[in-house]
């Protein structure tokens, strides 16, 4: 039987199979999910903001680039083998708009860019993404299949 780990905002965990790590209100958030489908086991981050910038001794689980080496470590810890593990994205929408005038900071296109740039520095191929829009997004990776389920308000769901 697996639970259902619930991450929050800012936040990471890492799970083993037959677990699902679940987090709910990504808008401009990113929810990175990476696996290791030998080991079956995997790893949930829910990113913020793209990078710390001068505050690296804050949560690391809140920045692009400051949680990607921790997801990682975590995973590995678990027992994953670094040339194994694949990820998976979801999340970063323009959350507000104004009527005729241009998007606001783009902080979701800013998230999904980093998101990708930190993949590429530690090695990990991106499978898939689910990005952008003005919608939320509640998503559960199983670290078992590696599906990723993605949900939404008025858009439908679907497993990446």
């Amino acid at each position: 039987m697996s639970n259902v780990i619930s991450v929050g905002m800012a936040d990471l965990k890492v799970a083993k199979a037959p677990d699902i790590l679940m987090t709910a209100g990504l808008g401009s958030c990113i929810g990175i999910c990476i696996h290791d489908p030998i080991q079956r086991v995997g790893g949930m981050a829910h990113i913020m903001l793209p990078t710390a910038g001068g505050n690296n001794g804050g949560n690391l689980a809140k920045y692009a680039d400051t949680a990607m080496g921790v997801l990682v470590e975590e995973i590995l810890r678990l027992g994953a083998v670094k040339t194994r593990l694949r990820a998976k994205i979801a999340g970063g929408a323009q959350m507000f708009s104004f009527p005729g005038k241009p998007p606001v900071l783009k902080i979701g296109d800013r998230n999904a860019e980093q998101v990708i740039i930190e993949l590429k520095r530690v090695g990990i191929p991106l499978l898939v993404s689910d990005v952008g829009g003005n919608f939320g997004r509640t998503i559960h990776f199983d670290v078992g299949t590696g599906d990723l389920k993605v949900r939404t308000i008025n858009h439908g769901e679907k497993v990446i």
